[in-house]
């Protein structure tokens, strides 16, 4: 095992356009599908080349050994094509991401060379408890690609082990047990691989990836010298490195704790796959996999893996939608620990409408005087009136609307969020409203429905009304 000191630097907590009608002449219709044979070609052997390299290259990707018991916990069919559609993905495939965090205890034979330090040095290794969960769904049929956040503190029954947080099953059992939990909590579903990357990976990856563009949306600064972790981080659009990110995604000491981290985690996550997901990426697949290989265990092929990346490549960002497990804080003294208690009623819708799986709770449409509704200004001028559009929401039959906690990023156009992942329940409010841009994704008011993050598109759409006497 290796060790990694744990400084905030080392930790890790379209759709095609409409084509003219008019005719192309024949001269630039001959070069246009030559360009575009050219890339496909391009692609192709991208591809082709990445496989062979990272199959000479490489290591098993694979580092647990799974008895014939946990292996079948995972539905072995084929999930990739043969021959030359290698990495074209046949089916809908769900994914299993593990994030560990592995410290000294966490291990039964943690490394001497860790023991006489002053402070827990992160290890190179995937016991331990799993600090961020996802369930992705890669879907072919549907050409949607879908993350769901697992909150670590979920209250879950651990088969063998009792009622406990959910980062614990890899503790108890690793990753099959984990996918067992996991499909529990969500009414069954099929888990088809899983991915465990620890901390000391992430940093690498995304510095093989060139770091990231993202807003941080506060200022952030916190200390742990037990662990080496320091924290801070300044507000607004920047730049960071893997050492910069790990910061943001580590940082969890705010009103909303670990699931304001998993906020953050869907927006550096939506700002990398802007910045990496496309055809480019194929070929430096390789690169990225020597550097982070050691700290990744999966039993996802090469082969599967690239056509994981490949279909992520090809999809339509308006696609790509960031889930959460419904649910609440508990209470004080509810119980003998803080849990996120999961709500089944509306983990049966989620999983109805994302993940193909059917219940009675399903079926049930959320009437609009029900929904609560968060209005968050981004445009971050104290003037900016936002009682016209209650008032709209209002008069729409929306009566549960209030006004939350401003948004840091300024927004040109408005995001109305499905923070419970009821992209149904966003679009009728989009269109009660009339303007503004629907995204599927947790990152807004945590005790919403829906959240609108106000953009200078409303003050437009406001100045438009009172210019023509509204």
């Amino acid at each position: 095992m290796t060790i990694q000191r744990t400084s905030a630097e080392e930790n890790f907590s379209s759709d095609t356009k409409n084509v003219s009608s008019k005719k192309i002449p024949d001269k630039s219709g001959r070069w246009l599908w030559f360009w575009v044979g050219m890339s496909g070609i391009a692609m192709v052997s991208a591809t082709a080349g990445a496989l062979l390299a990272v199959s000479l290259s490489s290591t098993p990707l694979m580092q647990a050994n799974l008895s014939p018991q946990e292996a079948a916990v995972f539905d072995g069919d084929r999930i990739a094509g043969g021959g030359l559609r290698f990495s074209e993905l046949t089916r809908p495939v769900n994914i299993l991401v593990m994030g560990m965090s592995v410290l000294p205890p966490d291990v039964k034979n943690p490394p001497t060379e860790s023991q006489n330090l002053r402070y827990l040095p992160q290890v190179n290794s995937f016991d331990g408890l799993a600090d961020v969960m996802l369930l992705i769904r890669f879907d072919p049929e549907n050409k949607t690609l879908k993350m769901l956040s697992i909150p670590r503190d979920t209250r879950i029954d651990i088969e063998g082990h009792g009622t406990k947080k959910i980062n614990a099953a890899n503790t108890f059992g690793g990753p099959a047990l984990t996918a067992k939990t996991v499909s529990n909590l969500l009414g069954g579903v099929g888990v088809d691989r899983y991915v465990r990357i620890n901390v000391l990976g992430v940093g690498k990856l995304i510095d093989a990836l060139g770091g990231v563009n993202v807003f941080v949306p506060k200022d952030m600064k916190y200390q742990d010298d037990s662990q080496h972790l320091y924290i801070n981080l300044k507000k607004g659009q920047q730049h960071l490195d893997g050492n910069k990110a790990l910061q943001l995604l580590r940082y969890r000491h705010d009103e909303n704790g670990d699931i304001g981290r998993i906020q953050r985690q869907q927006m550096v996550m939506r700002a990398l796959m802007d910045q990496t997901l496309n055809p480019a990426t194929l070929g430096r697949l390789p690169d990225v996999l020597n550097v982070v290989k050691e700290h990744i265990d999966t039993n996802l092929t090469v082969e599967e893996l690239l056509a994981l990346v490949g279909y992520g490549a090809r999809t339509n960002r308006s696609n790509i939608l960031q889930l959460m497990v419904p649910g609440r804080f508990s209470e004080k003294n509810e119980f003998d620990a803080s849990y996120w208690i999961p709500n089944s009623d509306r983990i049966a819708k989620t999983m109805a409408q994302h993940f193909d799986l059917q219940s009675v709770a399903a079926t049930k449409d959320t009437e609009p005087r029900r929904l609560r509704i968060a209005i968050q200004d981004s445009t971050g001028d104290e003037k900016t009136n936002l009682q016209p559009l209650i008032r709209i929401l209002e008069k729409a039959g929306y009566r549960n609307v209030f006004i939350a906690k401003s948004w840091g990023e300024p927004l040109q156009v408005t995001h109305i969020l499905a923070q419970q992942g009821d992209g149904n329940e966003a679009e009728s409010v989009r269109s009660t409203l009339g303007f503004g841009e629907v995204r599927v994704e947790s990152t807004g008011t945590l005790g919403s429905d829906v959240s609108i993050q106000v953009g200078k598109d409303w003050l437009q759409q406001l100045n438009s009304t009172e210019n023509q006497g509204g």
